[in-house]
């Protein structure tokens, strides 16, 4: 089985735009890139079709008959079945097309070489802080740490002060408040634990100030257990219930670790330190066109030169996992990925939910009907790359190349989760848009023009260009490689110029 199939026809740069795009030669639908009206004549590849119905942006058209349970092809490979009978011409959404996915499935190991072009250019290099322990952030923050909710509003009150106080000594001092920590037994707790433990030992957090309450189940001797090998020297943490008032207990804990950090200097470092994680959101029917394989690009440079992706949403890899599963740099990372999806669809299977109840309301209206459709065109953030690894949820990276991260699909825990796992860097994508950020530096990719247009506040580079005919992918791909090289070494992402930075952490058991 070969990967799916990218953009194989890219139309000349300043070329008039086509109204539609068929992604492989032997698929049965192809894309509209404009609203079409019905009775309105387009050509696809020689073909004349006549659209019987409008059909919106992002959707998809039939360029051939079909019947009822025959398969609906894009990407060069199934995407589901009809649900009725389709004429030419005919809009192919919800109507009549319904997912073929059921059930558990048996996964065998087939591995492809390697597609990726060597890279022999002259390994780039970025502006970043290298910490003790050799790894490198993309930016020197201190950041303010709560082991449980009730002291949300103090470590925000906190962070807010000291912000002020030592304006520009530093990168920025931030606090991320979650609701957990206390009531909380078993996995539930192990996650709330692994989410802080990584961010306690992330590079981009030149020092940490944990604040706790004292009572809850969160307790820090744990919670350092996890951390691992972390600088106690750039950590410091008290319990509220200790002190008489905390605000001045901790901005005088905060003034000693930015003292610590004050040495902290940004140096040259080969593009191998870095640390991307690879995030869509929001997808509409052109991010598997545009942004996706965009993004996929970037990790198959990035790995090529001894960097590191990590790629995520393991629901949205259901219905394309075999094409990652064939990618395994050997037959245990194969048992690995299966593992990992397996485990998900015995997760849904426990909370009596549907495994294949996806895309999302706005995923549809954007164009995506099936699971197999949004999990094609999402596992082409990670490129053509072998698969070196998989993580569990909250697990540290050990090692460069593209590894899989097991972690829910939506937005806020699966962004937090790659940073728990050293994510330096998040690239995200986005076709109908979202104003999310996260603790490091978010890089929104706009699968269209139209978004980039409306939110340029929200977005931070326009995939949107390859469907204009303005740029093609080489170029993007050029640009945005540079765009990341810059925002690692300091640009501010737009999610940093607004103020959007918030984590989530998974919650799947019991509260006391």
């Amino acid at each position: 089985m070969t990967n799916p199939a990218t953009l194989n026809r890219p139309w000349s740069v300043n070329a008039a735009r086509p109204a539609v795009i068929r992604i492989a030669d032997h698929d049965n639908v192809a894309v509209a890139l404009r609203p079409l009206s019905a009775g309105e004549r387009i050509d696809v590849d020689g073909q004349s079709v006549v659209a019987r119905q409008d059909v919106p942006a992002g959707h998809k058209i039939a360029l051939s008959a079909l019947d009822a349970e025959e398969m609906v092809v894009k990407y060069g490979v199934p995407i589901g079945v009809a649900g009725a009978p389709i004429t030419t011409g005919d809009w192919v959404h919800s109507h009549n097309l319904r997912t073929s996915l059921s059930g558990l499935v048996d996964y065998a190991y087939a591995p492809v070489a390697d597609a990726r072009l060597e890279n022999s250019i002259r390994l780039p290099t970025f502006q970043g802080y290298r910490r003790a322990d050799g790894r490198v952030g993309t930016r020197n923050e201190l950041w303010v740490l709560n082991t449980v909710g009730c002291v949300n509003h103090a470590a925000e009150r906190i962070a807010k002060q000291a912000a002020e106080r030592y304006a520009g000594r530093i990168d920025g001092i931030h606090a991320f408040a979650h609701p957990y920590g206390c009531s909380q037994l078993g996995d539930d707790l192990k996650n709330t634990q692994r989410v802080l433990a990584g961010l306690v030992r992330h590079p981009n957090a030149g020092g940490v100030l944990i604040l706790g309450l004292g009572c809850e189940n969160n307790q820090l001797s744990e919670l350092m257990a996890l951390a691992g090998n972390v600088d106690r020297n750039r950590v410091e943490f008290f319990n509220t219930q200790d002190v008489i008032d905390e605000l001045e207990e901790g901005t005088g804990a905060v003034a000693a670790l930015i003292e610590r950090m004050a040495g902290d200097r940004r140096t040259e470092c080969p593009v191998s330190d870095l640390v991307l994680g690879h995030k869509c959101g929001g997808s509409d029917g052109f991010s598997g066109i545009s942004a996706n394989p965009l993004l996929g690009r970037v990790a198959d440079r990035l790995t090529s030169l001894g960097g590191s992706v990590l790629l995520t949403e393991v629901p949205e890899m259901f219905g394309a996992e075999q094409f990652l599963m064939n990618r395994a740099a050997s037959e245990l990372v194969f048992r690995d990925i299966v593992g990992m999806i397996n485990d998900f669809k015995k997760y849904f299977l426990r909370h009596n939910q549907s495994i294949y109840e996806n895309p999302s309301p706005g995923n549809k209206a954007g164009g995506l009907t099936t699971l197999e459709e949004k999990s094609l065109g999402a596992i082409q953030k990670g490129g053509r790359a072998p698969v070196s690894r998989v993580l569990r949820y909250g697990d540290p990276l050990n090692g460069p190349g593209l590894a899989l991260l097991e972690s829910p699909g939506n937005d806020g825990v699966s962004s937090t989760a790659m940073i728990v796992s050293g994510a330096t860097l998040l690239l995200f994508t986005t076709g109908r848009g979202t104003p999310l950020g996260f603790p490091v530096p978010t890089i929104k990719v706009s699968s269209n023009s139209e978004i980039a247009v409306k939110k340029p506040h929200w977005i931070d580079f326009n995939a949107g260009a390859l469907l204009d005919g303005t740029k093609n992918m080489a170029q993007l791909e050029d640009d945005l490689f540079a765009t990341v090289l810059a925002v690692a070494s300091g640009q501010l992402a737009n999610n940093e110029k607004n103020g959007y930075r918030e984590i989530a952490i998974w919650k799947e058991g019991v509260t006391l």
